[in-house]
């Protein structure tokens, strides 16, 4: 919801504190650099503290954050919190969907971990419909408030999950510093993996961050009213919630190297489509491919990514990869705001995003390995 809602509340500040390009697409990437650090340092944390403890925290830095946030003053003040409430988010989301995947038998977790991410689309699309509803009426500043009453479900994560990497530690010896964790990620069986994971990754959330924080803004700049834009947003986010469920169906069936590929190829034909997009009905279709592919490939590689590596430093491996991807997160929101004021077309910058999908798609049939069906280091049963 936090991510979706800043999509919208750039398209609002634009118009409102009269900004280019440029300094739009500074406040996604400025957000993005936040969730790199976020995400390596609270991964590696989330070895040494427990799951559970790190996921609480994270939660409540990005919450607070969120709502402090509604209270700038300016742009430069703006994106300074943003920073901060970065590093929450990405921390959260390796932490979150480790902890899960270490708590789901092996035939149920690649499909459990990709249902938990669909819950990232049900935030777009609430995020959607506030900014649809509220920003209009009431302004930004009330939706970005509205969104820090997440915080108070830390409430309920501190008495009510299990964290079973507790349990492990305290009967291991094997449990090493960061610096030790992130050497181990490089060594002869893991390296392959941890190459992949950086190249999918980095061109997944720099193709991600760069088309849909822009989505909004995209259908302003082709002559749609932003009321109309923001309705338009909505309706090509409501195909986030198939594709994610159609690969929790497929990726305990296909496995989760050909859902991944399938799903990503699936991405980079989309954004061809939408670059070369004229009319409505054909932005619509295709933004919609594009929800509906995109987000089943995250969600796919949020499940395959923890499989790749023993309990002992899989929040690092996880959560430096993820971080990898962030910095992507960076460079596609900057690299879209730059090309928009020397008047680059839509068309090439899509084509950009479609080469960097491919790559990806490349480097997990070629470095990919398959994990359907493997007993991670967990104490996770058997089903």
């Amino acid at each position: 919801m936090d991510v979706g809602m800043i999509s919208f509340v750039i398209a609002a500040l634009g118009k409102e504190w009269q900004l280019d390009s440029v300094s739009m697409g500074w406040i996604g990437s400025v957000g993005s650099i936040g969730m790199a650090i976020g995400a390596i340092f609270f991964g590696a944390m989330s070895d040494r503290f427990g799951r559970k403890d790190v996921l609480i925290l994270t939660l409540l830095i990005f919450s607070i954050g969120s709502g402090i946030s509604a209270f700038a003053t300016g742009y430069t003040m703006f994106i300074i919190i943003r920073f901060f409430v970065g590093t929450g988010l990405g921390g959260e989301l390796p932490v979150a969907s480790t902890l899960v995947s270490e708590s789901v038998s092996v035939a149920k977790r690649g499909r459990t971990v990709v249902l938990l991410e669909s819950f990232w689309a049900g935030g777009w699309l609430l995020a959607a419909i506030i900014s649809y509803f509220v920003i209009p009426v009431w302004g930004w500043r009330v939706a970005l408030l509205g969104a820090s009453l997440t915080a108070l479900y830390g409430i309920y994560l501190r008495y009510s999950i299990h964290d079973s990497f507790n349990e492990v530690k305290q009967n291991s010896r094997r449990h090493s510093s960061p610096i030790k964790g992130m050497a181990t990620l490089w060594q002869r069986q893991y390296a392959k993996s941890t190459i992949m994971l950086w190249i999918v990754w980095f061109m997944v959330v720099f193709s991600y961050y760069g088309m849909f924080l822009w989505l909004p803004s995209v259908m302003v700049m082709k002559g749609y009213s932003i009321v109309d834009s923001f309705g338009y947003v909505l309706i090509m986010t409501l195909a986030q919630l198939p594709g994610y469920f159609s690969a929790a169906w497929l990726i305990e069936r296909w496995g989760r190297k050909s859902v991944l590929a399938v799903f990503l190829t699936g991405t980079a034909v989309s954004a061809l489509l939408f670059g070369n997009a004229t009319g409505l009905p054909m932005l619509l279709t295709s933004g919609i491919l594009l929800s509906f592919f995109n987000l089943g490939a995250w969600g796919t590689l949020y499940a395959y990514s923890p499989e790749q590596y023993p309990m002992v430093v899989r929040g690092t491996g996880t959560g430096i990869a993820a971080g990898v991807g962030r910095l992507g997160g960076v460079i596609g929101p900057l690299m879209v705001g730059q090309l928009i004021a020397i008047h680059v077309s839509f068309t090439l910058i899509f084509t950009i995003f479609f080469v960097a999908i491919m790559v990806a798609v490349v480097a997990i049939l070629v470095l990919g390995k398959e994990t359907m069906g493997k007993v991670i280091e967990t104490k996770q049963v058997v089903e």
